[in-house]
Protein backbone atom coordinates (compact mmCIF):
# COMPACT_ATOMS: atom_id res chain seq x y z
CA UNK A 1 0.00 0.00 0.00
CA UNK A 2 1.22 3.54 -1.05
CA UNK A 3 0.05 6.92 0.40
CA UNK A 4 0.65 10.22 -0.80
CA UNK A 5 -0.11 13.45 1.38
CA UNK A 6 -0.96 16.30 -1.05
CA UNK A 7 -0.48 19.10 1.16
CA UNK A 8 1.93 18.98 4.06
CA UNK A 9 3.48 21.92 5.58
CA UNK A 10 6.22 19.75 7.59
CA UNK A 11 9.23 22.31 6.46
CA UNK A 12 7.56 24.19 9.32
CA UNK A 13 8.93 25.55 12.91
CA UNK A 14 6.61 23.39 14.34
CA UNK A 15 8.49 20.23 13.21
CA UNK A 16 12.12 21.87 14.29
CA UNK A 17 12.28 19.37 17.23
CA UNK A 18 11.38 16.18 15.93
CA UNK A 19 11.08 16.30 12.19
CA UNK A 20 13.36 13.01 11.69
CA UNK A 21 11.21 10.86 13.86
CA UNK A 22 8.17 12.42 12.14
CA UNK A 23 9.91 11.66 8.70
CA UNK A 24 10.61 7.98 9.87
CA UNK A 25 6.35 7.69 11.50
CA UNK A 26 5.20 8.89 7.92
CA UNK A 27 7.51 5.97 6.06
CA UNK A 28 6.39 3.55 8.57
CA UNK A 29 2.68 4.23 7.85
CA UNK A 30 3.18 3.64 3.68
CA UNK A 31 3.95 7.61 3.12
CA UNK A 32 6.03 7.33 -0.14
CA UNK A 33 5.43 11.09 -1.12
CA UNK A 34 4.54 14.14 0.43
CA UNK A 35 4.07 17.30 -1.62
CA UNK A 36 5.14 20.87 0.26
CA UNK A 37 2.94 23.79 -0.62
CA UNK A 38 4.37 27.35 -0.12
CA UNK A 39 3.21 30.35 1.80
CA UNK A 40 5.40 33.34 1.08
CA UNK A 41 9.18 34.50 0.13
CA UNK A 42 10.09 33.63 3.78
CA UNK A 43 9.07 29.58 3.54
CA UNK A 44 10.76 29.08 0.54
CA UNK A 45 13.90 28.39 1.74
CA UNK A 46 12.90 26.53 4.85
CA UNK A 47 10.94 24.30 2.03
CA UNK A 48 13.45 24.21 -0.36
CA UNK A 49 16.41 22.89 2.51
CA UNK A 50 13.91 20.51 3.38
CA UNK A 51 13.17 19.38 -0.44
CA UNK A 52 16.72 18.83 -1.00
CA UNK A 53 17.35 16.78 1.73
CA UNK A 54 15.18 14.04 -0.18
CA UNK A 55 14.10 14.67 -3.34
CA UNK A 56 12.71 11.76 -4.17
CA UNK A 57 10.18 11.70 -0.85
CA UNK A 58 9.56 15.76 -1.09
CA UNK A 59 8.08 17.49 -3.95
CA UNK A 60 7.58 21.73 -3.67
CA UNK A 61 4.98 23.88 -4.92
CA UNK A 62 5.13 27.69 -5.24
CA UNK A 63 2.80 29.99 -4.77
CA UNK A 64 2.00 33.27 -2.59
CA UNK A 65 -0.89 32.37 0.03
CA UNK A 66 -3.98 34.41 0.39
CA UNK A 67 -3.48 35.48 3.91
CA UNK A 68 0.28 36.38 3.05
CA UNK A 69 -0.90 39.55 0.34
CA UNK A 70 -0.03 42.23 1.82
CA UNK A 71 0.98 45.72 0.87
CA UNK A 72 4.38 43.92 -0.79
CA UNK A 73 2.09 41.17 -2.69
CA UNK A 74 4.02 42.26 -6.13
CA UNK A 75 7.55 42.12 -4.35
CA UNK A 76 6.72 38.68 -3.13
CA UNK A 77 5.26 37.66 -6.23
CA UNK A 78 8.32 38.58 -8.41
CA UNK A 79 11.00 36.96 -5.78
CA UNK A 80 8.77 33.52 -6.30
CA UNK A 81 8.43 33.44 -10.08
CA UNK A 82 11.84 34.32 -10.60
CA UNK A 83 12.93 31.13 -8.67
CA UNK A 84 10.70 29.23 -11.05
CA UNK A 85 13.92 29.85 -13.46
CA UNK A 86 16.18 27.45 -11.44
CA UNK A 87 13.89 25.37 -9.64
CA UNK A 88 11.41 22.04 -11.02
CA UNK A 89 7.86 23.02 -8.98
CA UNK A 90 4.85 20.54 -9.08
CA UNK A 91 2.20 22.95 -8.65
CA UNK A 92 1.55 26.48 -8.29
CA UNK A 93 0.59 26.70 -4.63
CA UNK A 94 -0.62 27.49 -1.75
CA UNK A 95 -3.02 29.93 -3.83
CA UNK A 96 -6.45 31.57 -3.68
CA UNK A 97 -8.86 33.25 -1.84
CA UNK A 98 -9.49 34.17 2.41
CA UNK A 99 -11.73 36.25 3.28
CA UNK A 100 -12.21 34.55 6.81
CA UNK A 101 -10.23 37.32 8.75
CA UNK A 102 -10.39 40.64 7.16
CA UNK A 103 -10.65 41.64 3.48
CA UNK A 104 -8.70 44.70 4.12
CA UNK A 105 -6.46 42.91 0.64
CA UNK A 106 -9.33 41.60 -0.78
CA UNK A 107 -8.77 43.38 -4.43
CA UNK A 108 -4.90 42.72 -3.91
CA UNK A 109 -5.63 38.98 -3.01
CA UNK A 110 -7.65 38.43 -6.16
CA UNK A 111 -4.83 40.27 -8.62
CA UNK A 112 -2.12 37.63 -6.68
CA UNK A 113 -4.65 35.05 -7.15
CA UNK A 114 -5.40 35.72 -10.72
CA UNK A 115 -1.34 36.39 -11.89
CA UNK A 116 -0.67 33.17 -9.95
CA UNK A 117 -3.50 31.02 -12.08
CA UNK A 118 -1.53 32.43 -15.14
CA UNK A 119 1.63 31.18 -14.46
CA UNK A 120 -0.10 27.76 -13.98
CA UNK A 121 -1.17 27.93 -17.18
CA UNK A 122 2.34 29.28 -18.38
CA UNK A 123 3.55 26.76 -16.78
CA UNK A 124 1.16 24.19 -17.21
CA UNK A 125 1.48 23.08 -13.83
CA UNK A 126 -1.52 22.23 -11.58
CA UNK A 127 -2.91 24.92 -9.10
CA UNK A 128 -3.15 24.13 -5.36
CA UNK A 129 -6.30 26.24 -4.27
CA UNK A 130 -6.76 27.90 -0.32
CA UNK A 131 -10.10 28.93 -0.58
CA UNK A 132 -11.96 30.05 2.96
CA UNK A 133 -15.49 32.18 3.07
CA UNK A 134 -14.58 32.89 -0.46
CA UNK A 135 -16.04 30.41 -3.30
CA UNK A 136 -18.08 32.63 -5.39
CA UNK A 137 -15.41 35.09 -5.72
CA UNK A 138 -13.14 32.15 -6.57
CA UNK A 139 -15.57 30.86 -9.30
CA UNK A 140 -15.63 34.36 -10.38
CA UNK A 141 -11.49 34.28 -11.30
CA UNK A 142 -11.46 30.78 -12.14
CA UNK A 143 -14.12 31.59 -15.17
CA UNK A 144 -12.13 34.40 -16.43
CA UNK A 145 -10.02 31.62 -18.18
CA UNK A 146 -9.64 28.76 -20.68
CA UNK A 147 -11.07 25.82 -18.42
CA UNK A 148 -9.65 23.26 -20.81
CA UNK A 149 -6.11 24.64 -19.43
CA UNK A 150 -6.81 24.53 -15.55
CA UNK A 151 -6.30 21.49 -13.70
CA UNK A 152 -5.86 21.03 -9.85
CA UNK A 153 -7.07 20.77 -6.48
CA UNK A 154 -9.22 22.68 -4.07
CA UNK A 155 -7.24 21.70 -0.65
CA UNK A 156 -9.21 20.73 2.08
CA UNK A 157 -12.02 20.63 0.30
CA UNK A 158 -15.07 21.12 2.67
CA UNK A 159 -18.18 22.59 0.58
CA UNK A 160 -21.61 20.17 -0.40
CA UNK A 161 -21.79 17.85 -3.04
CA UNK A 162 -23.89 20.72 -5.79
CA UNK A 163 -20.59 23.07 -4.92
CA UNK A 164 -18.05 20.44 -6.05
CA UNK A 165 -20.23 20.12 -9.05
CA UNK A 166 -20.16 23.10 -9.49
CA UNK A 167 -16.12 23.11 -9.20
CA UNK A 168 -15.74 20.20 -11.66
CA UNK A 169 -17.61 22.93 -14.56
CA UNK A 170 -14.60 24.61 -14.03
CA UNK A 171 -11.75 22.49 -15.23
CA UNK A 172 -10.34 18.93 -14.19
CA UNK A 173 -9.89 19.49 -10.54
CA UNK A 174 -9.73 17.39 -7.70
CA UNK A 175 -10.96 17.48 -4.03
CA UNK A 176 -8.36 17.59 -1.15
CA UNK A 177 -9.82 15.59 1.62
CA UNK A 178 -7.84 15.85 5.03
CA UNK A 179 -8.49 14.93 8.96
CA UNK A 180 -11.69 17.14 8.64
CA UNK A 181 -13.32 14.12 7.19
CA UNK A 182 -12.93 12.30 10.61
CA UNK A 183 -14.89 15.30 12.60
CA UNK A 184 -18.11 14.31 13.86
CA UNK A 185 -20.26 17.26 13.03
CA UNK A 186 -18.61 18.49 10.15
CA UNK A 187 -20.33 16.88 7.15
CA UNK A 188 -17.71 16.54 4.80
CA UNK A 189 -17.53 12.74 5.28
CA UNK A 190 -21.29 12.80 4.13
CA UNK A 191 -20.07 14.75 1.03
CA UNK A 192 -17.16 12.69 -0.12
CA UNK A 193 -19.66 9.48 0.56
CA UNK A 194 -20.99 11.20 -2.92
CA UNK A 195 -17.67 12.28 -4.36
CA UNK A 196 -16.27 9.68 -7.31
CA UNK A 197 -13.18 8.59 -5.95
CA UNK A 198 -10.90 8.80 -9.20
CA UNK A 199 -11.63 12.84 -7.90
CA UNK A 200 -9.92 12.70 -4.47
CA UNK A 201 -6.99 13.77 -3.07
CA UNK A 202 -5.77 12.50 0.33
CA UNK A 203 -4.03 15.57 2.28
CA UNK A 204 -3.30 16.51 5.86
CA UNK A 205 -2.51 20.47 5.67
CA UNK A 206 -0.19 19.04 8.91
CA UNK A 207 0.72 21.25 11.47
CA UNK A 208 -3.14 22.18 11.04
CA UNK A 209 -6.53 19.90 10.81
CA UNK A 210 -5.37 17.16 12.88
CA UNK A 211 -7.89 14.33 12.26
CA UNK A 212 -9.35 11.60 15.13
CA UNK A 213 -8.24 10.05 16.99
CA UNK A 214 -5.82 13.06 17.32
CA UNK A 215 -7.58 15.99 17.41
CA UNK A 216 -6.20 18.74 18.75
CA UNK A 217 -2.61 17.71 19.06
CA UNK A 218 -0.57 18.73 16.51
CA UNK A 219 -1.10 17.06 13.42
CA UNK A 220 1.82 14.78 11.02
CA UNK A 221 2.21 13.56 7.90
CA UNK A 222 1.97 9.78 9.19
CA UNK A 223 -2.12 10.52 10.00
CA UNK A 224 -2.80 10.38 6.98
CA UNK A 225 -3.74 6.92 7.30
CA UNK A 226 -7.00 7.91 9.49
CA UNK A 227 -7.87 10.07 6.63
CA UNK A 228 -7.34 7.54 4.40
CA UNK A 229 -9.27 4.78 6.96
CA UNK A 230 -12.39 6.88 7.24
CA UNK A 231 -12.60 7.64 3.58
CA UNK A 232 -12.84 3.94 3.41
CA UNK A 233 -15.36 3.72 6.07
CA UNK A 234 -17.99 6.03 4.60
CA UNK A 235 -17.53 4.43 0.58
CA UNK A 236 -17.45 0.94 1.99
CA UNK A 237 -14.82 0.25 0.03
CA UNK A 238 -11.15 -1.24 0.75
CA UNK A 239 -8.65 0.30 2.22
CA UNK A 240 -6.12 -1.15 -0.32
CA UNK A 241 -8.58 0.32 -3.08
CA UNK A 242 -8.53 4.12 -1.18
CA UNK A 243 -4.61 4.08 -1.31
CA UNK A 244 -4.29 2.74 -4.85
CA UNK A 245 -6.93 4.96 -6.52
CA UNK A 246 -5.55 8.42 -4.60
CA UNK A 247 -2.42 7.86 -5.05
CA UNK A 248 -3.08 7.35 -8.41
CA UNK A 249 -5.06 10.21 -8.70
CA UNK A 250 -1.64 12.52 -7.10
CA UNK A 251 0.51 11.14 -9.41
CA UNK A 252 -1.80 11.72 -12.32
CA UNK A 253 -2.34 14.92 -11.53
CA UNK A 254 1.22 16.31 -10.31
CA UNK A 255 3.11 14.25 -12.82
CA UNK A 256 4.54 12.32 -9.92
CA UNK A 257 7.30 9.82 -11.58
CA UNK A 258 9.32 8.90 -8.86
CA UNK A 259 8.37 7.80 -4.98
CA UNK A 260 10.27 6.67 -2.16
CA UNK A 261 11.02 2.85 -2.08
Amino acid sequence: MILIDTHSHIYEDDFSDDRDAVISRLLSNNVKKVLLPNIDTESLNKMLSLESQDTTLFSSMIGLHPTSVKEDFNSQLQTLFDSTSHHNYCAIGEIGLDFYWDRTFEKEQIIAFEKQVDWAIQMNLPLALHVRKALPETIACLKKFDKSKLHGVFHSFSGSYEMSQEIARLGDFYYGINGVVTFKNAGVAEVVQKLPLERILLETDCPYLTPVPYRGKRNETSYILYVAEKIASVKDLPLEEIANQTTQNAKTLFNITTIKE
